[in-house]
């Protein structure tokens, strides 16, 4: 039993704030029917997004639908309010929150209270002040983006294809990605292995025709795969003329032109921005302690330091690694400890709750798994290091036991197995990203004056 009623608020729906829901509903089923205790998710999208999953539904290997979690079908005994949190007054647990709502009417935000608050709003990418960057740059953390980088690079194709102008084709086919972790790696992988897929269907357009580049700051990529994985994946990325460069970087992408440090200079129609993350904004906005690095600054047993009756977990907080031979390590920020960090802050809210000790969180790192396209990919787990088909085969196991629900992991390995036995999608739905542009134009409307708007593309 719990000692009094509490209201449980879960800032953010991500792995994090998706999995402590989840656990607090199934530890807590008897309370929520008594009423004892409520639970709220608040979280921009009514959906989880499984972004392991993303350079695979960018190639079209798996639909988008599949990379997304309803939360109110896995939540179905906690409220979810689409919206925002704005800022955090912890000192008397208030919560401001915008809604769809309260944009529709011009109101201004809505005060929640809460006994228990749950930290999980993620990251965003780290953007930096290059020239160019804002107006040119393509992310890659929501599906939304896989999907409409997916529809860009076959646009670029189409441009190409039915261009004379040299310059023109040569900008289309030129494609940037910067950033040499997972995201950029991955995706720059299945992206170029569905690109060279897609040319045989082109009369004008082989492989050979389309540059793809990978710009990297330091002197290695994939760090977590461990030093000699990293330097097979630059070897095998170069063997399928892909240019790797390391040790340089990205300085403008104004007017189009990527000008790098080293002084290379390449006309380009698609840079995508891949290079790291950084703590939600929302942390800024609460008065909760925070370390130089702006992520909440927690305990091992997932509390906020210092703070009672505030929890945090994922990409925004500094949790210690008590597992580590070095005092002072934090935890990675990544998918493998925020699952694992969800489980055991669900069950120590709880624990809290009834006024039970609660568990330190204590996870070696097993390992990482990337892919590099169809059937090639790099692995290090347990101290074991493999390349091409297994890793790749691993990559895909690996992935389909964590996806959440049944349902989900059901869908994506029909997914995969009906790829294996037809051939690839290469149709681009860019016009998809503007719906209503055909009927404007039909009902008198006004076109697109910037060719950037255009309503058939998102290029």
């Amino acid at each position: 039993m719990v000692k009094e009623r509490a209201r449980i608020l879960v800032v953010g729906g991500g792995y994090v704030g998706m999995y402590t829901a989840l656990r607090l509903q199934r530890k807590l089923r008897a309370e929520l029917r008594r009423g004892e205790v409520d639970i709220t998710v608040v979280t921009p999208d009514p959906y989880m997004t499984y972004q392991p999953f993303l350079p695979e539904a960018a190639a079209g290997s798996i639909s988008p639908r599949h990379v997304v979690v309803p939360l109110r079908r896995v939540l179905d005994h906690c409220h979810v309010v689409v919206g925002e949190v704005t800022s955090i007054d912890h000192a008397v647990r208030t919560a401001a929150v915008t809604t769809l709502a309260t944009a529709e009417d011009g109101s201004t935000a809505e005060l929640l209270g809460y006994d228990e608050l749950v930290l999980a709003p993620g990251s965003v990418s780290r953007a930096l002040p290059i020239p160019g960057l804002a107006e040119y740059g393509i992310g890659f953390k929501t599906v939304e983006e896989a999907i409409g980088l997916r529809n860009h690079v076959i646009e670029q194709m189409d441009i190409a294809s039915s261009t004379r102008d040299p310059a023109v084709r040569d900008a289309a086919l030129t494609f940037v990605f910067v950033g040499g972790g997972y995201a950029g790696v991955e995706a720059l992988g299945e992206l170029e292995d569905m690109a060279r897929y897609t040319a045989r269907y082109y009369h004008n357009l082989r492989p050979e025709d389309m540059k793809w580049i990978l710009v990297e700051a330091t002197d290695r990529i994939l760090p977590e795969v461990g030093p000699e994985m990293g330097r097979y994946t630059v070897t095998e990325l170069r063997r399928r003329n892909i240019q790797v460069l390391l040790d340089t970087r990205l300085e403008s992408c104004a007017d189009r032109v990527a000008v790098l440090s080293d002084g290379q200079r390449f006309p380009t129609r698609t840079l995508v921005w891949t290079a790291g993350v950084k703590p939600h904004p929302l942390i800024a906005a609460t008065d909760l302690p925070r370390t130089d690095r702006g992520r909440l600054r927690c305990t091992a047993q997932l509390t906020v330091d210092g703070t009672e009756h505030a929890w945090a977990a994922g990409d925004a907080a500094a949790v210690p690694d008590v597992t580590a031979a070095e005092p002072g390590t934090e935890t990675a920020p990544n998918a493998q400890h925020a699952v694992r960090q969800a489980k055991v802050l669900g069950d120590n809210i709880v624990r809290s709750l009834r006024g039970e000790p609660l568990q330190t969180y204590a996870h070696k790192y097993v390992g990482s798994v990337a892919s590099l396209g169809l059937h090639k990919g790099v692995a290090q787990v347990y101290g074991r290091e493999l390349k091409g088909y297994p890793a790749w085969f691993m990559h895909r196991l690996y992935h389909l036991s964590r996806v959440p629900t049944v349902n989900r992991k059901a869908r994506v390995l029909a997914e995969w197995t009906l790829a294996g036995l037809f051939k690839r999608e290469i149709v681009s739905l860019g016009s998809l990203e503007h719906p209503r542009a055909e009927f404007e134009l039909a009902a008198g409307g006004n076109p697109p004056h910037d060719p950037s708007d255009d309503p058939k593309g998102s290029s």
